[in-house]
């Protein structure tokens, strides 16, 4: 008692209770555990069995170690511990400890939980129609999620702690027979050689074993909801769950797979093919629109329709900056807003955002410190880098577009378009635990192309994508799959 107390500290969440068993009256044992992280429905059920059974008179010849754990204790998953730290870092993640006067070994309850948030609807990948369920910051509720979902029995759920002063759980979740060995090993092999203190979201270890640091583009997805989070792993996908965090990491990924949102499987295939044209086009609006309009009122005004050429002059007449410095003053500003839009308190928030866009835009109009040809592509700029699904990826956008407004104020269209093949070379040579970023579109691989930016009906979705999973057989992952049915068929 007095070196696993010396082990946690005197701290006033450690509830100690020592107890006298009447059938053993020469051995004592005591019950260890700490207030807030463990259920307090299970620790009471416990007590309450210790105590009605010490009540009882016996004539076993067990001893009390065996005799609590084979009658008395029937709450939770029960294993034993020798060593003091082992016995403390499980007192650390909720479970409750009983050390028998006389043995060496400690009995270990698994009696995890405490409060923690209720499953709610996820707020970063809100859907119309589809499931309203998101993930929490509890890892065992997250992992019942999926359970709940994908009822088989070759799921995996590979469970390793990491940080040396936070000891935090993860779980590596895959489907064994559809992901790929290598992908899923190398997933092990990146994760255990993370060396670190402290593990607080699963931002730090997307760090750590993504492939290349130096890149805008995400090569992880995140998410909080749980469906899309099975769909990647029915399609081959390795899932990596941290605790104290809702955003799970998917991996391998593939570019694609930004511009996807859950709601294109739970709707027709031709609304959502249009959809993932609109979000393409918004990704490259919110790239280019602010470097062309740089590019062509700089350097190429004989593009322009002679009305539009002299309209735009007009407004720029008694602007005093050039298009670049314009362009970058009125994208810092909206950043400015954006950000504080997010930080203010949620009351206030948006009101700061709406009117501040509002009142600033219109006052620099009116000092003739910006054309309102100006105003009117940074919003839709702005606008355009929302209807992106994955929030990383409009981060990339935003990140490229003042790289690309550089070179489109020095050297016109032939700058961004040089910009644009560099960019190309770049993600040709990414990977993702070392599958193609471009795949399906380089390498070519045409069955793949069935879902990317179109989707086709689920009755011509046979099987799973190449390079992603080692099990192509008929793709049942989510309702459809199969032959398309005959409509000359009764009931079809």
């Amino acid at each position: 008692m007095e070196r696993l107390q010396r082990f946690l500290g005197d701290g006033a969440d450690i509830v100690c209770r020592m107890l006298t068993h009447r059938s053993f009256p020469n051995q004592r044992y005591t019950l260890f555990y700490m207030d807030g992280i463990v259920d307090g429905a299970s620790i009471g059920t416990m007590l309450l069995g210790l105590l009605e059974d010490a009540n009882k008179v016996t004539e076993d010849t067990e001893g009390l170690y065996t005799h609590l754990i084979d009658r008395s204790i029937a709450v939770g998953k029960i294993r034993s511990a020798t060593a003091i730290e082992e016995v403390g870092y499980a007192m650390l993640e909720g479970s409750s400890v009983i050390l028998v006067e006389g043995s060496l070994k400690a009995i270990l309850i698994d009696t995890t939980g405490g409060e923690s948030r209720s499953v709610e609807e996820p707020t970063s990948q809100t859907v119309v129609r589809g499931p309203k369920e998101g993930f929490t910051e509890n890892l065992r509720t997250n992992t019942a999620l999926v359970r709940r979902i994908i009822k088989s029995p070759k799921l995996r759920f590979d469970y390793k702690v990491i940080g040396r002063e936070t000891r935090t759980n993860i779980a590596v979740v895959y489907l064994q027979g559809i992901a790929q060995d290598d992908v899923v090993q190398e997933v092990h092999r990146r994760i255990d050689q993370i060396e670190i203190d402290a593990i607080l979201e699963s931002g730090y270890i997307e760090e750590f074993i993504q492939d290349k640091a130096f890149t805008p583009f995400p090569l992880i997805q995140n998410t909080e909801r749980p469906d899309a989070a099975c769909a990647g792993i029915l399609e081959g996908q390795v899932v990596i769950m941290v605790s104290g965090t809702p955003f799970v990491l998917i991996a391998p990924v593939t570019f694609v797979k930004f511009f996807q949102s859950s709601e294109d499987y739970y709707q027709r295939y031709d609304i959502s093919t249009f959809l993932r044209f609109i979000r393409v086009a918004s990704f490259f609006i919110s790239m280019l629109l602010p470097s062309l309009y740089i590019a062509i009122t700089t350097f190429h005004q004989e593009m322009l329709p002679t009305p539009l050429l002299i309209s735009l002059a007009a407004q720029r007449e008694g602007v005093p900056f050039p298009a670049l410095v314009e362009a970058f003053l009125m994208e810092i500003t909206f950043e400015i807003l954006r950000e504080a839009g997010v930080r203010m308190p949620r009351i206030i928030g948006p009101a700061i955002s709406i009117v501040g866009a509002l009142v600033l835009g219109q006052a620099a109009v009116q000092a003739g410190l910006v054309s309102a040809a100006m105003v009117i592509v940074v919003s839709f700029t702005a606008i355009a880098s929302f209807v992106i699904p994955a929030v990383n990826m409009g981060s990339a956008a935003r990140l490229i577009r003042f790289a690309l407004m550089i070179l489109g104020g020095s050297f016109g269209l032939f700058g961004i378009m040089s910009g644009l093949m560099v960019l190309l070379a770049h993600m040709s040579g990414l990977r993702s635990f070392g599958k193609p970023y471009l795949l399906p579109f380089s390498p070519l691989i045409v069955s793949n192309l069935k879902d990317t930016f179109i989707r086709v009906p689920w009755w011509a979705m046979r099987k799973r994508p190449i390079g992603m999973s080692s099990n192509r057989v008929p793709n049942q992952h989510r309702i459809g799959g199969g032959k398309r049915p005959d409509p000359d068929q009764e009931g079809a």
